[in-house]
């Protein structure tokens, strides 16, 4: 066994975090606000307790896989004695956009507006995971020839491994409330999934859906711990991401392309939602990596 618990590599054109894979003992590397540039996740081999997610309370236990994408705001807020392993990967190293089709962990392991970040491993998939963590760590150590192929290739297996899991749980069990998904719920899920470039406003949506704001927002607090604002705000802020790392189209068409006439407005709008400005979040995420 090996007694290293940090391994890191660097992306050398810019000295920034390209990879890394670290063995935590206890909370203390999130016990504040994270809001990093790159993919986190947190596999809870042994422990239980809370964590904050986008301003929402979750709570974990031994065995849980955390994920979060790039300035999601996150920390562990309680926790007693843990131990785990966490991964964090930088797009312009493995970009899941990029390779959806492969990963398909875009909008099921990140960037799932509707469910908690979190996902439970069961023991078939608890030997596959220390597997792939123990190639990493090897690999980490091994400067040989194609080095960084071999490592995309783990971390695909440990990411397509996680989001097979999160989707069945999703299909097994809606949402960790105890009471079943109401049918308008889906309904909302598929209006803003059809409107959100151009409808903003939870009123918006509960007119659609011929309900009352009160009555909708409700449900959608009780269901997925957020506000209808919130949702909305999250999704369009997923588009907004998508557009400045796949493309190098300008922040002001991008604004157009999802509903704000004004670019500054926008800019305020994505700021306030995900802590950086448009411009700022391509120059540290990514800018255009997809056409190139």
């Amino acid at each position: 066994m090996m007694n290293q618990s940090t391994f890191t590599l660097v992306n050398p054109q810019n000295g920034n975090l390209g990879f890394k894979l670290s063995e935590f003992k206890d909370h203390s590397s999130f016990d504040h606000i994270q809001r990093n540039n790159y993919f986190t996740l947190i596999w809870i081999i042994e422990g239980e307790g809370e964590f904050k997610a986008d301003f929402s309370s979750y709570q974990f236990k031994s065995n849980s896989i955390l994920a979060f994408s790039p300035y999601q705001p996150f920390m562990i807020s309680k926790a007693g004695k843990i131990h785990g392993i966490s991964i964090h990967f930088h797009s312009d190293f493995f970009c899941i956009l990029k390779h959806h089709k492969e990963v398909s962990c875009n909008g099921i392991l990140f960037n799932n507006i509707y469910n908690p970040p979190i996902t439970l491993v069961d023991k078939d998939s608890e030997s596959t995971l220390k597997m792939v963590v123990d190639q990493l760590k090897t690999e980490m150590q091994n400067q040989a020839l194609a080095q960084y192929e071999l490592l995309i290739s783990y971390l695909k297996i440990f990411l397509i491994t996680v989001s097979r899991l999160k989707a069945q749980q999703q299909i097994d069990q809606p949402n960790l409330t105890e009471s079943k998904e109401p049918f308008i719920l889906q309904k909302l899920k598929d209006a803003i999934e059809e409107h959100f470039r151009s409808k903003h406003s939870a009123s918006n949506y509960a007119d659609l859906l011929n309900i009352t704001p009160k009555a909708l927002a409700k449900l959608t607090k009780s269901h997925f711990n957020k506000t209808l604002t919130d949702l909305i705000a999250e999704r369009i802020i997923i588009e907004a991401k998508r557009e400045l790392y796949l493309t190098n189209k300008p922040v002001k068409e991008i604004a157009s392309e999802l509903g704000y006439a004004d670019e500054h407005y926008f800019s305020r709008f994505f700021k306030t939602n995900a802590d950086v400005s448009p411009q700022l979040y391509r120059e540290t995420v990514g800018f255009a990596r997809g056409v190139s």
